[in-house]
């Protein structure tokens, strides 16, 4: 990890990462209560170690995701994925009231699509995701 991806991150971690994650954690849970919804609950799992620690990583589309991810991620919306977006949103608006926060806040708006489908998709290194690509 570059050292400006490190501190980065951890100026993250000290603003909204933990929020966020925290809210990621509590809707795993809450996914796993249920068997069905458990496959749910893993993603917002892996999500939640994402929203943790987002610098140097990034997200791609699977190429093996089907119809599955799809009829998944409507569900994920209705149940999930609409209020976590919203604390995307709302951790965003103090972020952006400073300058330093300006990155930051971009950066958690960038993850409201991710908040909204996250099936279907994959975290990878920021590094490996641009040898995919070219």
């Amino acid at each position: 990890m570059k050292p400006l991806q490190f501190i980065l991150n951890i100026i993250w971690l000290l603003f909204c990462g933990i929020w966020m994650a925290l809210a990621y954690v509590l809707a795993g849970l809450i996914c796993c209560v249920l068997i069905v919804t458990i496959p749910f609950g893993i993603a917002s799992f892996r999500i939640a170690g994402f929203i943790l620690w987002p610098f140097g990583r990034t997200t791609v589309e699977r190429r093996d995701a089907g119809a599955g991810s799809c009829v998944g991620n409507v569900i994920w919306f209705v149940f999930a994925g609409w209020w976590l977006a919203l604390g995307h949103i709302l951790t965003s608006i103090p972020l952006f009231l400073s300058i330093i926060g300006i990155p930051f806040g971009w950066a958690n708006l960038k993850m409201v699509p991710l908040s909204l489908a996250p099936l279907g998709k994959e975290i990878v290194d920021t590094d490996q995701a641009w040898g995919a690509r070219y």
